[in-house]
């Protein structure tokens, strides 16, 4: 077990993810467990940060190389300002991407969109809303 777990990976000296944690758990089989909550941070080729992953639990399959998120799950892009809000979450670094078989809720804006499932790249710029249901969009006061 440690406390205050920080991992930082990089490529050609430049920060791609960044990993943080309250508390980690690692077993004999090499995955680990943060039962604490996990934050992930993946940033730009120019260094600049894109976007952030939170979950109350999280998890990595060491052998996959897959992060599971579970609880209130949040994801924000920051340079577009999109969120994602689940109850599960999985993150392929390898492959870049992140997706979940849960109900997600995606937010552009002031518009929600609703969904049984999706897959996005890591950064959550294009995303793809499996079954969207029941979207809202806000009207101002002088209607459509």
């Amino acid at each position: 077990m440690s406390t205050n777990f920080h991992l930082i990976q990089s490529d050609s000296a430049i920060v791609r993810s960044e990993i943080k944690a309250p508390k980690q758990l690692e077993f004999a089989n090499g995955n680990m467990e943060f039962p604490e909550g996990i934050e992930i941070q993946i940033f730009e080729k120019d260094g600049q940060l894109s976007t952030t992953l939170t979950a109350d639990r999280g998890y990595l399959f060491k052998q996959e190389n897959i992060f599971k998120g579970e609880g209130d799950v949040q994801v924000h892009n920051k340079i577009k300002d999109q969120k994602l809000q689940s109850e599960e979450l999985f993150w392929e670094p390898n492959k870049k991407k992140i997706y979940t078989e849960k109900f997600v809720r995606v937010q552009e804006g002031n518009t929600f969109f609703f969904g049984s499932a999706l897959e996005a790249d890591e950064t959550f710029t294009n995303y793809s809303l499996k079954n969207p249901r029941d979207s809202q969009i806000p009207l101002s006061e002088d209607g459509i």
